[in-house]
């Protein structure tokens, strides 16, 4: 287990601003995947690696509309799963890790999604932000995922310094309240996807500046922009 990382007491006076912000600019933020259960909210997680949440809700549609289950998943072959789920990056990858862990959901759980992170990332294919995604959407475990969009956001804003997700995983869960992780983890995303750019972040159009450790260290050397 990692040792536990120190308070970043910068961060800790920031969050409160920043939180705000993300509330005003993406009220109720929330997935965009689209799920029933937390059995397909597994497989959507596991699918949207390298794929857009738009493209994989094209995917689950077209395969929950044929197979709901794990029993029936699991019964499959990856070369009759693969083409159901081709839409997605890595698919022929995904579709023998889709299939192995439907036979591990059947025959040592029930069926049924497991509710501890030790049991999750014992599935084939799930990794720890997977594991943390389901533990927070299907099970409400105020845990905090952090996928490329968070870490990028975490580490520019002055959040978080780690070098690994894990790490800087560790450094949010210190200063997020519980009852705000959920959000925060979907607004950074969004925030992400629209302003803080991996290779041109809009730092003009961006709310955040004011309180942004990018911004106040690089804004000068951006064409077209001034600290103040």
């Amino acid at each position: 287990m990692n040792k536990q990382q120190p308070v970043n007491l910068a961060a800790t006076a920031g969050i409160d601003q920043i939180t705000a912000t993300l509330q005003r600019l993406y009220p109720g933020a929330t997935t965009d995947l689209i799920y029933e259960n937390p059995f397909q909210l597994l497989i959507a997680v596991m699918l949207s690696a390298q794929s857009t949440d738009k493209q994989v809700n094209k995917v689950t549609a077209r395969l929950f509309a044929r197979y709901r289950t794990p029993e029936e998943i699991a019964r499959l072959t990856p070369e009759e799963l693969a083409p159901l789920i081709q839409g997605c990056g890595l698919y022929r990858n995904k579709s023998k890790h889709i299939i192995e862990t439907c036979r591990t959901l059947v025959e040592k759980h029930g069926g049924q999604v497991p509710s501890s992170r030790e049991e999750l990332e014992k599935l084939p294919g799930v990794g720890r932000k997977t594991a943390s995604v389901v533990l927070m959407a299907a099970f409400g475990q105020a845990t905090l995922p952090v996928d490329t969009h968070v870490f990028r956001l975490a580490r520019r804003l002055g959040l978080a310094a780690g070098r690994t997700p894990r790490v800087v995983e560790e450094q949010l869960l210190a200063i997020v309240p519980p009852g705000q992780r959920r959000f925060f983890h979907h607004a950074l995303i969004k925030h992400g996807r629209a302003v803080c750019l991996a290779r041109r972040p809009r730092c003009a159009a961006c709310d955040l500046r004011g309180c942004c450790r990018y911004y106040q260290e690089k804004g000068l050397n951006i064409p077209g922009m001034s600290v103040v």
